[in-house]
């Protein structure tokens, strides 16, 4: 065999590709029929379009998966009055398939994106563990399973050119629609494609698809040859082999009078491989009203035989045959929706492939999928001889093969929701794990940064583990990404987590000899031409919580404060030396210099901070908070000190994001009890502007409450 030559140089791995794909097609040429020949599409472009038949061409989407099953009543209701809409817009001249592929992945897919590298430092052992535990939970969850949904659409026309620019419209109001029920969808190109089918027909195998157009013309082969499985086998009419696995298609039959939306969810449940496709044609209005009525003549004229018989045999005319007048009612029931409730009549195809590494499991793969069916009145039933046709319908082609369609109006078609729970698992490199999706029991994998806001709260009620999830994460932030992690304590719980990883735990208590100053000023503390402003709103925050009062501070007490913060910081901005940075005390005396009595009174609440007993905060600051995590506990300074010792621990940490800032640096910040910033005004506009500024900034910031309702009358709490 010569070598394959390409214009791109190939690595060694793609040439094997290819003569392997090359020495399956000429030894499947050597046969009546070959795995391509089986294959029911004839040309792939690489834009997405495939020609499946002559005239027919198709596209196809890729869309997510919304909340419904744990939604409200109402929200349930919105999302299938908005489906029902969204099939409303294909008509006759469109068919489409909805494909949902249920198929296993190869662990080391799952494994790559869920463990922790190793750094070489002293948390390797926890990097360990923590990856050990999140692969446990995997195995609880889906299995292996990589769970997609499709919508391939196709129309008839007489050439490529002719079909490109119809299929680009109405792929463009598809995913419109899909963008009004608030899901997110993508066209998938000619490669993606291939790579889809290649994934169904290699289930055994579970190799990367290796493919490049420009691997076609020197190769001789198409684009089948790449995604081909090793052998198709037909032989019983029951079950088919594929490589080697073992599979059966069976259809839908719909019996019963009512149908439920927990069905197609149920067979999505499945902890098995399978493929559930649904081919869906809709009827001409005009030609689905006409054969309506004309059934409804039939009924009719059997109705009046019946009776006519009745007459001859001389018992009462309106006793006619129970099933006829069920068939009547339904019939006009059927025909006024179509003419007045916005229905339209749809031909669906419902099948399912379920597969099996051996016909034992394949056989208890079915039997449970037919239980799935009964539970709902309904019943599966083999596609006999007719597997590969089967087979060929749940590929995501858009071509049914399958003659069996059962007649449904919108509502009822609609019924069979695409929809279950949002999956959130993110494959970044610094996504962090949140727990285990309610519904599904997948993994919750985000990375925060790519969100379009990384604020975070959490909530719950005493003891349902809102702390345990602020350890875990950050736990696994520091263990897996570059951040700065800053934590307020009000309850002594973090300092054992901060000391494993080596942090560093300040106290702060009327005892300690720890220090921070409340008037510590960064020169980039805000992104206007002077500090001072942000710094302002900080000290008029501080001294709303030391003043008091039901109304919080008043016009004239914020004059008076925001005049001497100025000047207060005078000789620190001419000379920026930390022994010029200004404490309380000179703010006190600032105050006390003041002429309006309005800056006695403050200066009085002053005082007690200053050169009373609660003195804590009226020193330099003399803690080193380089640490890459850092821990402030206040536990112990009691009621008074608290709130004013939660503000300042803010403070502190967006001088220490402003820094982080300039080093392109994130800052994560974690805020227990955050309710107790909420309750005063002042404090809680200031904390809400921090909030805001922070994702600018890099600043990644948690609240952590159990008080949800901290003044829900506040705007300012509802923003946050």
């Amino acid at each position: 065999m010569h070598p394959v030559k390409t214009k791109k140089k190939l690595s060694r791995a793609d040439k094997k590709q290819i003569e392997a794909a090359i020495a399956r097609a000429n030894r499947t040429d050597k046969k009546g029929k070959s795995a391509q020949d089986s294959i029911p599409y004839e040309r792939m472009w690489p834009d997405g379009i495939c020609r499946v038949s002559d005239s027919h061409y198709t596209k196809t989407i890729q869309f997510q998966d919304i909340n419904y099953q744990l939604s409200q009543n109402e929200d349930k209701t919105a999302i299938f009055e908005g489906w029902c809409d969204f099939l409303n817009y294909f008509d006759s001249s469109i068919h489409f398939q909805l494909s949902f592929l249920n198929l296993a992945a190869s662990e080391e897919t799952f494994a790559n994106s869920i463990s922790i590298p190793p750094q070489g430092d002293a948390f390797d052992s926890i990097r360990e563990e923590y990856t050990t535990m999140l692969q446990n939970q995997l195995v609880r969850g889906n299995n292996g399973l990589i769970k997609t949904k499709y919508l391939t659409f196709g129309i008839n026309a007489d050439s490529i050119k002719a079909a490109k620019p119809r299929l680009e419209r109405i792929e463009t109001d598809i995913l419109n629609n899909f963008k009004r029920l608030g899901v997110a969808a993508r066209t998938l190109d000619g490669k993606e494609r291939l790579s889809q089918l290649h994934a169904v027909f290699h289930m055994d195998e579970q190799l990367p698809f290796q493919f490049e157009w420009d691997w076609l013309a020197p190769s001789g082969l198409s684009t089948k040859d790449f995604i081909a499985p090793s052998s198709f086998e037909f032989r019983t009419g029951k079950q088919f082999r594929m490589g080697k696995k073992y599979g059966a298609v069976s259809f839908l039959q719909i019996l019963a009078p009512e149908l439920n939306d927990r069905l197609l969810a149920d067979f999505l449940d499945m902890e098995s491989s399978l493929i559930v496709s649904m081919h869906i044609q809709s009827v001409d209005q005009v030609k689905a009203i006409k054969t309506v009525k004309r059934k409804i003549t039939d009924l009719d004229r059997s109705k009046i035989e019946e009776q006519k018989k009745a007459v001859r045999a001389g018992y009462d005319m309106d006793i006619i045959p129970s099933d006829l007048a069920t068939y009547g009612s339904e019939a006009k029931k059927l025909l006024q929706d179509l003419q007045s409730r916005n229905e339209r009549m749809f031909l669906v195809s419902f099948l399912v492939l379920n597969t099996a590494d051996t016909p034992r499991q394949l056989g208890n793969n079915i039997f449970q999928a037919g239980s799935i069916a009964q539970k709902y009145n309904c019943q599966l039933t083999r596609l006999d001889f007719q597997q590969e046709e089967g087979l060929m319908s749940c590929l995501p082609l858009g071509l049914n093969q399958i003659e069996i369609q059962r007649g449904l109006t919108t509502s009822s078609t609609a019924i069979f929701v695409p929809f279950t729970t949002q999956e959130l698992f993110q494959n970044g490199k610094e996504a962090l794990y949140y727990g285990i999706n309610a519904l599904s029991n997948n993994l919750i994998m985000v990375d925060r940064k790519l969100l379009k806001n990384p604020n975070g709260l959490i909530l719950g009620t005493p003891g349902s583990g809102k702390s345990f999830s602020a350890k875990r994460e950050i736990a696994n932030c520091f263990l897996l990404t570059n951040d700065d992690v800053i934590i307020c304590d009000p309850e002594a719980e973090y300092a054992p987590l901060v000391d494993r990883l080596h942090g560093q735990v300040i106290k702060i208590s009327p005892t300690s000899t720890n220090y921070i100053n409340p008037m510590d000023l960064n020169l980039d503390y805000s992104d206007d031409e002077s500090p001072l402003s942000l710094k302002s709103d900080f000290i008029l925050s501080l001294c709303e919580l030391i003043v008091g009062g039901k109304d919080g501070l008043q016009p004239v007490q914020k004059t008076i404060i925001d005049r001497c913060v100025r000047l207060v910081y005078q000789t620190y901005l001419n000379d920026p030396r930390p022994e010029n940075m200004p404490i309380l005390e000179d703010l006190y005396n600032l105050l006390r210099s003041q002429e309006e009595k309005e800056a006695q009174y403050i200066a009085t609440a002053l005082e007690i901070y200053v050169t009373g007993s609660l003195n804590v905060f009226n020193h330099q600051s003399n803690v080193d908070i380089n640490n890459r995590i850092v821990c402030y506990d206040i536990k112990e300074l009691g009621k008074q000190l608290k709130k004013i010792g939660m503000l300042v621990v803010q403070d502190q940490v967006w001088n220490r994001v402003t820094i982080n800032r300039a080093a392109h640096k994130s800052t994560r910040y974690y805020i227990d009890e955050m309710h107790l910033l909420l309750k005063e005004e002042q404090t809680a506009a200031y904390t809400v502007e921090i909030w805001k500024r922070f994702r600018k900034w890099g600043g990644i910031p948690t609240g952590i409450t159990q008080n949800v309702k901290v003044r829900p009358d506040r705007a300012l709490c509802k923003a946050v």
